[in-house]
């Protein structure tokens, strides 16, 4: 008779050639796949649906669909339905699972009234023959909304000279949250914040930040935000601070044209002070007040004309339940009023406007000027070159006409006067066709000018004239240059010479 160990072999032998022996008559057996949502999230008392469905082949039984929650490493039932027993809720959730539509391919059950413990990862598992079981999981994720709120310090908030220590001011907690919120603050005071994020033993955060302040008059009126953002949602709260502070004093009324028999002067105690300030003292520095000053509240006033027993230096002394302060102001008397706004005011201005209208016309005839002179040398340019290129006068480099200038001396210039030179000034205005630099050649044929053309060794870049030289003169004499007799013919001409 065959031992246990034999009869063990002998069934997984024939369990894996089963398996195989259905896999080969059934091609899809391996497609067979159970559908889930891998994540599913809902807040705290509603309610979330956890889909399960099966692609069902044919040839394949499905004997029971089963739902398990993954606990510690162990598996415990949730529901079950199985076509022939029915629907079956184990505890404790009876009273928060239900079934959507169950059948053979739809395991899809609605989980009631989430709590923090429902959280955790569920299997969906279908059992089939003769391809055994298919299971899918999804992670189940409870949130649970915090509860947000502002708290605001009951301390009084006191501004006090010298004072260093920063005071608690106000308090943003965002309690029960999960996952938790996150805190910030929104304010333009000059403070400091502190976070602090607590785990609750349910799973939940709770996250605190205090804000803290060295209280100044500037702060007083300032606003506070607390802000919290917790996924998609914003929850803000403000406060407007209360700071209390000593009065702060300045003397109004003096004008600085107190003068003798004027009449209806006072002085007004102004403070800026939080709560405002009760009481007020007047007094003189190293004096008493005058007997003609009187007080009432927070104004001195003074009776009968200004007398020179006015002036003096007044105090003003204001007082609330936080402390007191003082102002002061000197007042001197005059023989003689000021000169007043009115009339010298106005002339004031009108000497301003007049500068600056000055300035202005200033401004505009140097540019009128300027375009000008840039329009001349524009126009200067453009005849320059419109001239055929053969007539341009050419230009020494900046080198060479420097050099040119200094290499000059008084030997080197001879003065020719010419007693015809209007003549010859007219008859170059009516030859506009030649260019300005040419000189004109002679029309008349006379002995003279038949010596010089007597034969044909002109230059082509020459241009000859008939000139008298009986009317040539040197204003000074030079050994360089010799001046011909009268009647002589003399050959001159302009060569415009070539810089390279």
């Amino acid at each position: 008779m065959a031992g246990p160990r034999q009869q063990l072999s002998w069934l997984r032998s024939w369990w894996t050639t089963g398996v195989c022996l259905a896999t080969l008559a059934f091609p899809g057996l391996w497609a067979q796949k159970v559908l889930v949502n891998e994540t599913v999230s809902g807040f705290i008392g509603t309610d979330v649906v956890l889909h399960c469905n099966l692609v069902k082949i044919n040839h394949t039984r499905i004997t029971q669909v089963t739902w398990q929650k993954a606990s510690n490493g162990s598996k415990q039932n949730v529901a079950i339905y199985n076509p022939v027993m029915g629907v079956s809720i184990l505890p404790p959730y009876e009273e928060k699972v239900v079934f959507q539509s169950p059948s053979i391919t739809d395991g899809t059950i609605k989980l009631s009234n989430l709590q923090l413990d429902d959280e955790g990862i569920y299997i969906c598992e279908f059992a089939t023959f003769p391809t055994g079981n298919r299971e899918n999981q999804l992670n189940l994720t409870v949130l649970a909304k915090p509860v947000n709120r502002m708290e605001v310090t009951t301390r009084p908030l006191i501004a006090r000279a010298g004072m260093t220590e920063k005071i608690l001011v106000a308090t943003c907690i965002s309690s029960n949250g999960k996952p938790p919120s996150t805190v910030s603050w929104d304010t333009k005071l000059k403070g400091e914040a502190e976070f602090q994020e607590i785990r609750n033993e349910n799973g939940t955060f709770t996250v605190i930040s205090r804000y803290r302040l060295l209280p100044s008059r500037e702060a007083h009126q300032q606003q506070l935000k607390c802000v919290v953002n917790y996924q998609l949602e914003r929850f803000t709260e403000s406060m407007t601070l209360n700071v209390l502070y000593e009065p702060e004093v300045r003397i109004d009324g003096f004008d600085s044209n107190w003068y003798l028999n004027r009449k209806d002067v006072k002085l007004t105690c102004l403070s800026d002070a939080n709560p405002p300030a009760t009481e007020y003292q007047w007094k003189l520095l190293n004096a008493s007040l005058p007997d003609s000053a009187e007080i009432q509240n927070s104004t001195l006033f003074f009776k009968g004309p200004v007398t020179y027993s006015l002036s003096a230096t007044y105090i003003c002394e204001a007082t609330n339940t936080i402390g007191t302060r003082s102002g002061q102001v000197e007042v001197n008397v005059t023989d003689k009023p000021l000169p007043q706004g009115g009339l010298g005011g106005i002339l004031g201005l009108l000497g301003v406007m007049i500068v600056v209208l000055f300035i202005i016309g200033v401004a505009v005839t140097i540019f009128i000027i300027y375009r000008r002179q840039k329009r001349n040398r524009s126009d200067t340019e453009n005849d320059l070159i419109d001239l055929p290129s053969s007539q341009k006068p050419a230009s020494l480099p900046l080198n060479q006409n420097q050099e040119v200038k200094s290499q000059l001396t008084a030997e080197n210039i001879q003065v020719v006067h010419l007693d015809n030179m209007k003549e010859q000034e007219e008859e170059v205005q009516k030859t506009s066709s030649q260019p300005p630099y040419y000189d004109i050649a002679a029309t008349e044929s006379t002995p003279n000018t038949d010596k010089l053309t007597a034969g044909n060794n002109k230059d082509p870049n020459v241009q000859y004239a008939e000139l008298d030289t009986s009317v040539l003169t040197t204003s000074s004499p030079s050994h360089r240059t010799s001046v011909p007799a009268g009647g002589d013919l003399v050959e001159y001409a302009t060569i415009q010479a070539n810089v390279c």
